[in-house]
């Protein structure tokens, strides 16, 4: 029906999340009937992003700087930090323009199934930044599910010992809820009535 080429190309779309082999097949044949349009521009972008973009040093975030421009912006409260499951969570609380504080992307979630311990993920370098940053408060904005809040527990407990206030997400993100799919004004009504863990 078509070439090992065409095919590979549905196979590699089929990848990408939400969608299936039909749907892959739809978007590639998108992209092979506008290709100067998209096709083109779309390879030469990829390109360019998987050549120079790297997580953040400081919060992991992705940019094409070793720190992100949320991490430069003087604008941002060095006193407040948010933390986050990934990337998409952390874009999430930038859409609803209420968070001004900074961001730290543990990259996942505990989880004895898994095999997922505190050692795999980014969390012995929020304990650096509450020094280095004069960090005040901590929001734990992790999905609440099992995972979420048992990380959202464990770094609580390992933060006992530093005068740092720490609080969590409330009304507004149902009970597992991610941050990615929640609309703004979800998001910035959960920020404001944050609680105490």
């Amino acid at each position: 029906m078509y070439s090992k080429d065409i095919e590979k190309l549905i196979k590699i779309i089929a990848k990408l999340p939400g969608l299936g082999q039909r749907s892959a097949k739809r978007q590639a044949l998108f992209l092979m009937k506008k290709k100067e349009s998209v096709l083109m521009p779309m390879i030469e972008i990829m390109q360019n992003v998987a050549e120079n973009v790297k997580s953040c040093k400081i919060c992991g975030n992705f940019d094409t700087d070793e720190i992100c421009s949320i991490c430069r912006d003087e604008k941002k409260d060095n006193s407040l930090l948010c933390v986050v499951q990934d990337v998409a969570d952390l874009w999430a609380m930038e859409r609803s323009s209420y968070f001004k504080g900074k961001y730290h992307v543990v990259g996942g979630l505990l989880s004895a199934i898994d095999g997922i311990g505190p050692d795999n993920l980014n969390i012995s370098t929020i304990f650096d930044r509450i020094e280095k940053d004069g960090i005040k408060e901590i929001i734990m904005a992790l999905p609440l599910t099992v995972d979420g809040q048992t990380t959202s527990h464990f770094i609580a407990n390992k933060l006992k010992n530093y005068d740092v206030k720490i609080t969590t997400l409330a009304h507004g993100v149902p009970m597992g809820g991610e941050l990615d799919y929640l609309d703004e004004g979800t998001i910035s009504t959960a920020l404001r009535n944050r609680l105490n863990i």
